[in-house]
């Protein structure tokens, strides 16, 4: 599948980078459009990909069109695009807040084929994660290669679009959450003598190697979590304190507060 990506910003680049990684033989068939032709044109030296000078141009070599730019744009975009389509190409979207039916009617095509995708930043380091939703005009070959794509940053998995807002809170607004946590130990840290730069790699560290045993042991977390309190010890006096001050409520209004947002939102 020829893949073509509409801006070139943090979330595009991150998938262009990730799927060459991947799959470096698909060089030939990864196409991008952006009206910062000197950004463009810089990523394009740097990988390899092909430049396109116009929509149009974009729109004749792709199969899959990666709409990698803001929700904003889309009123604007999309009728231009439906203009240009072509009854085999596919439509990816990876704006929050835009339905797949505000899509279906802004492009006005017949059997539009369309994936809705929420990702969130950590792409940008190929730790992405990624839910997809698709219309009834996708086959399950074209949602397999959209999925690829996404997996090559990352892990992806298939939701309704009715979970999209609660993709959200988990995960598209979540590694903000993580940040701050990561930013609290730190200073806390620095408060108790260590320099920030060892703060940093302690603090995000843990985080990291913490996931992973959630991901890759199978124990669930709260058992991972009992099994390191042990009684009379350092780590329960910290999770008796993060629980007496709303640790668990605090983290789950935040999640209801981008769902809600999300769900306000979108069109």
């Amino acid at each position: 599948m020829k893949f073509g990506f509409i801006g070139t910003g943090n979330m595009g680049t991150a998938l262009i980078k990730g799927y060459m990684t991947a799959h470096p033989a698909e060089l030939k068939n990864l196409f991008a459009y952006d009206k910062d032709t000197e950004k463009l044109q810089a990523l394009a030296d740097e990988q390899g990909i092909t430049p396109c000078e116009s929509l149009e141009e974009l729109m004749k070599n792709a199969d899959a069109i990666v709409l990698a730019v803001k929700p904003g744009i889309f009123d604007s975009l999309l009728p231009e695009i439906g203009g240009l389509y072509q009854a085999h190409q596919v439509l990816v979207s990876i704006a929050a807040g835009i339905s797949i039916s505000y899509m279906e009617k802004l492009v006005d095509a017949s059997g539009i084929k369309i994936v809705r995708v929420m990702p969130n930043t950590p792409a940008m380091v190929n730790e992405g994660m990624s839910a997809l939703c698709r219309n009834s005009s996708i086959t399950d070959d074209e949602f397999d290669a959209v999925s690829e794509l996404f997996r090559s940053v990352g892990k992806a998995e298939v939701v309704s679009e009715n979970l999209i807002d609660t993709v959200i809170g988990v995960s598209g607004s979540s590694p903000a959450y993580t940040y701050m946590y990561i930013e609290a130990l730190i200073d806390a840290a620095v408060a108790g003598g260590m320099s920030k730069e060892k703060a940093l790699v302690f603090a995000a560290q843990s985080v990291l190697g913490a996931a992973k045993m959630v991901l890759e042991t199978g124990v669930d977390p709260v058992t991972l979590r009992e099994n390191v309190c042990s009684p009379g010890g350092t780590t329960i006096e910290a999770v008796k304190v993060l629980q007496g001050n709303g640790f668990y409520s605090n983290v789950q209004d935040a999640f209801n507060a981008a769902a809600q947002k999300s769900k306000a939102m979108t069109k």
